[in-house]
């Protein structure tokens, strides 16, 4: 790997530290999250460090990548299959996946279920979370508004019954979210090497979707291309 990347790799190692002490203290709450995009560490904590996933030391030689399945888990189930990765990931400038060497489908394990999340860039591996067999998620405080606002981009279905949420996704609706936005936004982290803090790096990762998941894909007139449009008149 190149110096650079070698200090971008340190950084996401301090990441994931500040990571797993954040998962550890939502463990001792027992609190249910409020959505899978939360996951923030503290910096103030410290804890012994614990790799959160299977480690694929870099070679930095580039090259095909490989796409590695695990079983999702009882109960959960994968969203996206291997060549619908490969595709999509094709459909993208050559240059934007040079440096990477491992897609991984992981599976959910109980400790997994405290801190759970769509994905997650770790060295030059893309991690794809699976979802629940009934791809109905519930959460048990209110989701921040960007999250609810992203999930119905894609076709998410919001529904609150007291203080409870659940979000309802389609086969159809959760693999255009994996695809055109969590496994487009993890890329974005693998590719950013400007950014070393987690806001401007969570930042850039959002634009990088957009732009080159959500937009690229159409947009808003691609998801709902049946909307009906509401004209107004002027009054004279």
């Amino acid at each position: 790997m190149s110096r650079r990347r070698s200090q971008v790799a340190k950084t996401q190692v301090r990441f994931v530290k500040r990571h797993n002490t954040a998962c550890a203290t939502r463990d001792a709450k027992r609190n249910r999250p409020q959505s899978r995009r939360t996951n923030v560490g503290h910096s103030s904590l410290r804890e012994p460090f614990s790799p959160p996933e299977n480690w694929y030391e870099p070679h930095g030689e580039g090259g095909d990548y490989k796409v590695v399945v695990q079983s999702p888990g009882d109960g959960y189930r994968h969203v996206v299959t291997p060549q619908e990765v490969r595709d999509r990931l094709a459909a993208l400038p050559p240059a934007f996946i040079q440096d990477l060497e491992v897609v991984q489908l992981s599976r959910i394990t109980r400790k997994k279920q405290s801190f759970p999340c769509y994905g997650m860039q770790w060295g030059s591996t893309l991690y794809l979370y699976p979802l629940e067999e009934s791809l109905v998620e519930s959460f048990g405080s209110p989701p921040p508004p960007t999250f609810v606002n992203e999930a119905k981009m894609y076709g998410g279905q919001w529904r609150q019954e007291g203080a409870s949420w659940t979000l309802h996704w389609t086969a159809d609706s959760i693999r255009d979210y994996y695809l055109n936005n969590i496994l487009i936004h993890e890329l974005g982290h693998l590719l950013d090497e400007r950014n070393s803090t987690y806001i401007d790096r969570e930042r850039y990762a959002e634009w990088f979707a957009t732009h080159y998941g959500y937009l690229a894909t159409g947009g808003q007139d691609s998801r709902r291309p049946n909307r009906k449009v509401r004209r107004r008149h002027h009054c004279k």
